[in-house]
């Protein structure tokens, strides 16, 4: 069975850590410590969140074979949570993009496409 990881912090899913959704059923994509009752439990940025985490780092030590520092946990978490469900920034054709010569026609060509939203992990709307 494939290992499932909170969308929102990056901890390993169990059913024992598994957040609940507004109906109190198991939420299948964060930890308890992130969601419950349908909600996150802190409003923070990305970049909070990471901080947050890695006063944990000694725990994460635990199952590597080489300790890694806080820094590196960092630094790893920094390219990780952009991918997470939670950090992700969907954009759409609406949304407003500066211009970028280098992409002249992309919308239109993914818009004749009929793509209507597309991903760009890490990506804001200043990107």
């Amino acid at each position: 069975m494939e290992m499932k990881f909170c969308q929102s912090c990056g901890m390993p899913l169990t059913e024992e850590v598994l957040g609940t959704n507004a109906d109190g059923s198991k939420n299948e994509d964060y930890c308890m410590y992130c969601y419950k009752d349908g909600k996150f439990l802190q409003e923070c940025t990305m970049d909070e969140m990471i901080e947050h985490c890695a006063q944990f780092v000694d725990e994460v030590n635990k199952g590597l074979p080489t300790p890694i520092t806080k820094e590196e946990y960092i630094g790893q978490m920094k390219m990780y949570f952009p991918h997470l469900k939670r950090w992700r920034k969907e954009l759409t054709l609406t949304d407003s993009m500066p211009e970028n010569p280098a992409l002249a026609g992309v919308k239109e060509l993914i818009a004749d496409n009929g793509i209507t939203e597309f991903l760009i992990a890490g990506a804001d709307a200043t990107t």
